[in-house]
């Protein structure tokens, strides 16, 4: 069997992401990475995988997909449309894919990223430590129709089908805020009214999402500052005074000075508020902070204990072909059951 993803179709930014490449910072490379971590994580804890896999990242609309060999898939993120020879697929679920089978993934019903993960990951060879796309290093590119991708085996073929708790993360909402070195900046009456204010998200891609406001947030008294390293997370007020909150695959440098710094375990919600819904931010203490972003490997041990049987309705072909419908097997030639008296 030739392990392979085919694509058929694709949106407009589909790429392969994964958990990013750490110590390159110094180098002026970001960690990039799937935009929306905790999906990945839901991936892997409904595929059984000890640690997150190469997936595909939609941003915004899916295309159609097939395999070249029978293959267990999980559909995490932002939900899209789903269907597998035509019959619907449940999001933030494993599935099994017969070998041929054309995955149809429509556009976002709410929130940007979804993603398309396979059982043994997408095996394309390694850079710089990782498999994720970086298009704005120039490493990797969007993918297309005709595209083929090499796949890993997949490890448990034979292993039930999952299914998670629905996500709710993809139509804004709040984040957590913690202080940093140019928070004191901004004096205490533009904090506590940037604290209070609902922004409208306006524009977003895998760099930064820009955030709306009748009323620009400026410094004390307009100071600038050299450019300094800055990561994901930090909330940066553009020249025009609007926050700009950072996303896997920004810069690693800037000059525009920072109101505070998103914490890792909001930073999902912040990647999925699509265009016109509305965040806030709370302040929290460093304290606070640390208590609320565990270790990436106790949030999927967490993921593993929610994980339950994918339980079908109906009667579809594909979702029989995932099913373990017979718990024996005989001959066909047996007694009959009344003269074994067996009943």
């Amino acid at each position: 069997m030739t392990l392979t993803l085919t694509i058929l179709s694709a949106g407009p930014s589909v790429t392969v992401q994964d958990m990013g490449r750490e110590g390159w910072l110094a180098a002026g490379l970001a960690r990039g990475g799937a935009a929306d971590r905790l999906a990945l994580l839901e991936a892997a804890a409904l595929l059984g995988q000890s640690t997150p896999q190469a997936a595909l990242e939609m941003a915004g609309f899916g295309g159609r997909f097939t395999f070249g060999a029978p293959t267990r898939i999980a559909l995490t993120g932002a939900p899209m449309r789903a269907t597998l020879e035509g019959e619907a697929l449940r999001w933030n679920a494993s599935h099994l894919l017969p070998e041929g089978a054309t995955l149809e993934i429509g556009p976002a019903e709410t929130g940007v990223y979804g993603y398309l993960a396979v059982a043994g990951g997408i095996a394309t060879p390694p850079l710089l430590g990782a498999r994720a796309t970086q298009a704005s290093a120039g490493i990797g590119h969007r993918l297309a129709g005709g595209d083929t991708l090499p796949l890993g085996d997949d490890p448990a073929p034979d292993a039930p089908l999952l299914t998670l708790p629905e996500a709710h993360r993809f139509k804004g909402g709040t984040v957590r805020v913690i202080e940093g070195p140019q928070s004191a900046y901004f004096s205490e009456d533009t904090r506590a009214r940037f604290f209070a204010t609902a922004f409208p998200a306006r524009a977003g891609n895998r760099q930064g999402l820009t955030l709306g406001s009748e009323e620009p947030f400026t410094t004390r008294t307009g100071e600038t500052i050299l450019s300094e390293p800055i990561t994901a997370g930090d909330i940066q007020m553009t020249g025009a005074g609007l926050p700009a909150i950072l996303l896997a695959e920004c810069q690693t440098i800037g000059g525009y000075p920072r109101i505070g710094t998103v914490i890792p375990a909001d930073l999902p919600l912040a990647a999925q508020t699509p265009q016109g819904a509305t965040l806030r931010f709370r302040p929290v203490t460093l304290a606070e902070a640390e208590a609320a972003c565990p270790p990436e490997a106790a949030q999927l041990d967490a993921l593993r204990a929610a994980v339950l049987p994918l339980r079908r309705s109906g009667y579809d072909t594909y979702a029989l072909l995932g099913s373990q419908l017979i718990g024996g097997a005989i001959r066909g030639d047996e007694e009959e059951p009344w003269r074994a008296g067996l009943i």
